[in-house]
């Protein structure tokens, strides 16, 4: 059973970095393709990162990229998202999914989500 657990969330002040980990269980993932979502309060939950378990190929939402670093560590089975410079538009639940066969930014295209960790960005 594939599980995805995600951690390293909180309240920060703009300006801030914080990096998220999201530990991955269950089978052999070096096919799949990893990404980070996120959801505000009242929005649809959207695409911000993924990275290529293989060769690490990434992609970025135009919103993140200059200021957050997706990476991943084959030994430790764990992605992470790194993220500076952070904004209150920043803030919402960070999901970590998994995709067999997707490369792209589709909520629909993920197999497997975790629960999901909150990150608070004040002004």
């Amino acid at each position: 059973q594939v599980q995805l657990e995600e951690s390293g969330g909180g309240l920060v002040q703009a300006g801030d970095s914080l990096r998220l980990s999201c530990a991955a269980s269950g089978r052999t993932f070096s096919s799949y393709t990893m990404g980070w979502f996120r959801q505000a309060p009242g929005k649809e939950r959207e695409f911000v990162s993924r990275i290529t378990w293989s060769v690490g190929s990434t992609l970025y939402a135009d919103s993140v990229k200059g200021r957050f670093t997706i990476s991943r560590d084959n030994a430790k089975n764990t992605v992470y998202l790194q993220m500076n410079s952070l904004k209150p538009d920043d803030t919402a639940v960070y999901y970590c999914a998994a995709a067999r066969l997707a490369l792209g930014r589709s909520v629909s295209s993920y197999d497997y989500w975790g629960q999901g960790t909150q990150v608070t960005v004040s002004s």
